[in-house]
Order: C-alpha cells, then structure tokens, then sequence
C-alpha cells in the first residue's frame, strides 16, 4: 500500500487520500499512548489553552511526531523537504489536539460514558498486546513498561479515544438523508439536460479596447518589472589553471595513503573495496589534482589579498604570469560565449560593484579573480520607447475584465429571461469528470448546470472555463421516472449519507470552536 502511494505522490486523488489516511490517525491518536513520562516535571509552557485548560507541549509535540512519522512511512526517505511546510504538519497535530479536548468536553455534557469494561475489551483486542492469537497481560505490562508508561496513563488515554469515538459517532448517528436529497441526487445522475449560453473571451473583444494615455502610464507604473532592462556587467578576469602547477608537484607515501583511505568508498570493485596496490596510479591521480587545486586556490588567495586595495587586476596578472581577458557588458542570463556554464563565477561578477576585486572564484575550469570594470543598472525604459508593447499588454488586461463583464450582463439578462442570442450544447447526462458538450471540461460548470431547475433555470454568475467565461441557462431538462427513483432510493441514501455524516460533523467541530475561547502559542505553527 505504502509503495503504491509513495509511486502516485504526486497526484491529486492520492493527496486526497493523504488527507484522510492522516486525519484516522491523527484524530485521537494523541491519546494511544497516554501521557508516558519518565518522572520528570512538565514545563511550563502551553502548546494551546482551551477555555482556560492547558494542552501541554509534550501532548503537542507527542501528536505531531507521530504525525510526522506516518507521512515519513508514506513518503520514505524521498519525502520532499517542502513537504511538511506544504501539509502544515504542525497546524494538524495542534488543530486536532484542540479539536479532541472540545469533543471531550462536549461529550460529558452529552452524558456519554465509557466503562471499565468498554476499556478492556478495546485493549484486549490490541493485536501488539496479544500472544497467539489471545491477550497477554505479562506482554501489555511489557510494552507499556519499555514506552515508560503506566497501565492507569495507558487506560486513560484509551478511556478517552472511546469517549470521543462515542461523540463523534453520537453525532453521525442523528445525520439523516431526506428523500428531497435523495431525488436530487438522482435526478443528477439520471436526467438528461440541454443547456443555452452565451461566451466571451478576451480575444472576442480586445478590438473594442481603446486604452487612452492615461492607461497606458498607469499600466506602466502597476507592472513596471515587466518593462525593465537587464542589469548589466562587464569584467575582466584572469584564471590560474591547477594543472600549471601540477608538475612541480610531488606526493608523500603518508598522502597518497590518507587520501585513499579518506576517499574509501571511491575504490569499490566487484567483490569489494580494493587495495591501494591495485588502485595505486589512480589515488595518485586523483590525490595530484585535489593537492594542485588546493595549492592554486591558496596561491591566488594569496596574491589577491596583496594587492586588493590597489585593485590592479594587471599587476595580480603579472606576479601570477597570467594573461588579463575582458569581456563586453551582459546581462546575466546572455554572458560570453567564453564564460558559458560557468555559473559561480558569474553570480560573483554581478555582485561585486564597479571597479571592485572579486575572488578567488573556484570552479572546473580553473580558479579565477575579477573585476567588475563597468555595471550599468536595470531601469524601466521610457513609455515614448516602448508604447507598441505596454499597449499590447494593456489592451490583453482590460480584454480579460471586459470578457468577463459582458459575460456578467448576460448572466443577468438570461436570469431575467430577456432577449439574447445563445448558443446549445445539446442534450447531455451527468458527468463527475466535468465533461459538457460543445463548451469542454468544467466539473464546476457540470455542478452548477445540474443544480438548474425550471423555477430557476439560469445560473446567477458566469463561470469560467479556460481563458472564457460562460453565461448558462437550462434550455430543456429530460426526467427520469419517478418510479425508478423509488426502487433506488434507500441506496442512494446510502451513498449520501457518509459525506452528509462528514459535513455534519465538521460543521459541530466549527460551532464548538467558535463558542470556545482558544489561545495557540504562535511560535508552533510559525511559518518559517
């Protein structure tokens, strides 16, 4: 199951299902394991308060470990590191704990009780408790004891998981599906529809778009990144080759053994790591130019620091024996052909300022030192410079408000049943994809074109599809007989119910929350 997700991570379904698998855990799991201790005082801070009463940060940190770790188990070790930020993972753990000391509250107010022996049999039927098959206290005490927590802490927590069990389930329980729901539901899923409509999109009225000079200079000023020229430099530079150094280099025995044993895991052959004897010319090599490298780094770090404050790049040439190249101005994202892929140092040359030393800048090629001989900032070119353009995105904004206040007017002339030419997409049924004739994918306009009746045939606002807004209204709608639905209701009120179940409870989670006084400390859920 878990490489089945870990494989579809990506997609929407399995964030859904992410969701759900998380929040069946997270829900009262807080609680599995009470509230183990290893003797020490709690602190003193708070995770959240809820009408007064503490929810503690090891309860905090407890439930979003645990939270942690089932995303870890689904993700593995490729969990992306934005993940958690993304899931808000720590916002979870919290809203549930807080969620969970409501319900407790509201369930002793409900009256609802759990007995003792509600608490066994639960326990009891713990598969990590039992031993072939059958509940073993000696394995219970065990466990519990290695998790450094009592049988009263344990049996608590589950006393409570119950009782909000229990709660949850009480309100569920009172959750009823009408037959109106239910013939809605089928009329939905049976009914075929013709709708009528009316569409713009931008393309259809961007001739109408006069923008006057006025626009023009606001559009300007609102989207002035846009029109802005690159940021510019130009440089020269010189580049110590460690190969030059290479020859005059020797090896210690006591260096070509460090290096090899430093660097172990380079050397594996097909039945393991091989001897130095037999990789010997190659931990030479390879130690050779690590120790060129280092040394030509060292040497140009060197000579830069003598002569920075001159800021003569000709003199530092000249002691190095290095020949001086310049380039022209570039922006960043067009540099010389010369200093193509060499990313580091061009991130260097625009951070140094006009007629400043830079380096050493250490990349494959070489080790370089710069200087910035002239930067020209960006700036936004002047309106006379560059009309043709900043009209054209005008003209492309105010096409898109415009498509879509037309759409609006034609919205409220087919809600008044005035005059106006539509267009039909024929008959259809519905479809949870979204598919509409004619008109392309929309799940939103299918929703809402399903929800049209004859006392209310059009719908109030347009919807967007693609770049176009669409203006619907029911044209003709073909029932199914009312004596299928008779034969299908109680499984169409079956199929509704657990989604009813699930809103009821959100919107009785909502209502405690809203009439508790809730205080989070802040520094838990930062975004950081």
């Amino acid at each position: 199951m878990l490489d089945f997700i870990r494989q579809k991570q990506q997609t929407i379904i399995i964030k859904v299902v992410f969701g759900v698998i998380v929040l069946s855990f997270i829900g009262t799991m807080f609680l599995v394991w009470g509230k183990g201790s290893d003797g020490s005082k709690r602190s003193q801070g708070f995770a959240a308060k809820v009408n007064g009463d503490k929810i503690s940060l090891e309860e905090f940190q407890g439930a979003y470990q645990r939270i942690r770790n089932i995303y870890q188990q689904i993700y593995g070790q490729s969990m992306p590191p934005d993940m958690e930020k993304m899931l808000n993972l720590k916002k979870v753990a919290l809203d549930s704990l807080i969620d969970n000391h409501l319900i407790l509250i509201e369930a002793d107010r409900m009256g609802i009780k759990v007995s003792k022996d509600d608490v066994s049999n639960v326990i009891a039927g713990i598969s990590m408790f039992q031993k072939n098959g059958a509940f073993s206290f000696d394995l219970y005490q065990q466990l519990l004891k290695s998790n450094r927590m009592t049988t009263d802490d344990f049996e608590e927590g589950q006393k409570k998981e119950l009782i909000i069990k229990k709660a949850r389930q009480a309100i569920k329980d009172k959750v009823v599906v009408s037959d109106e729901e239910a013939l809605n539901l089928f009329r939905k899923e049976n009914d075929k529809i013709d709708l009528e409509y009316v569409t713009f999109a931008p393309a259809d009225v961007i001739k109408e778009i006069k923008p006057t000079e006025a626009e023009l200079k606001e559009y300007l000023q609102k989207n002035q990144d846009d029109f802005k020229t690159a940021e510019k430099t130009a440089i020269t530079y010189i580049m110590l080759d460690p190969a030059s150094l290479a020859s005059k280099l020797t090896l210690t025995e006591d260096e070509i053994q460090g290096f090899y044993q430093k660097n172990i895991d380079r050397w594996q052959g097909p039945d393991g790591i091989l001897p130095l004897k037999d990789v010997r010319e190659r931990v030479k090599a390879e130690a050779l130019k690590q120790k060129s490298s280092r040394q030509a780094f060292e040497l140009a770090a060197d000579t830069l620091f003598k002569n920075i404050k001159s800021g003569d790049l000709s003199q530092i040439a000249s002691q190095l024996h290095l020949k001086v190249q310049e380039t022209p101005l570039f922006p960043s994202n067009a540099p010389p052909q010369t200093l193509t892929g060499e990313t580091v140092l061009l991130k260097k040359a625009f951070e140094l300022k006009q007629g400043e030393l830079g380096g050493p800048v250490e990349t494959a090629r070489g080790i370089y030192i710069l200087k910035a001989t002239q930067r020209v900032p960006s700036a936004v070119r002047p309106l006379a410079e560059i009309r043709g353009d900043v009209e054209q995105r005008t003209k492309a904004a105010k096409s898109v408000e415009l498509a879509r206040k037309k759409a609006e007017e034609a919205a409220g002339m087919l809600v008044a049943k005035k005059t106006i030419t539509t267009k039909n997409t024929g008959s259809f049924g519905y479809s949870a994809k979204g598919d509409v004739p004619v008109i392309g994918n929309s799940p939103d306009l299918m929703e809402a074109a399903f929800k049209l009746t004859t006392a209310a045939p059009a719908a109030p606002a347009p919807i967007k599809v693609g770049n176009r807004w669409y203006a619907i209204r029911l044209k003709t709608r073909l029932e199914s007989p009312r004596t299928a639905f008779e034969s299908t209701k109680a499984q169409l009120k079956q199929k509704m119910l657990p989604k009813k179940q699930e809103e009821s409870l959100t919107a009785w989670i909502k209502d405690l929350r809203s009439k508790a006084k809730i205080e989070t400390n802040p520094t838990l859920v930062a975004d950081k």
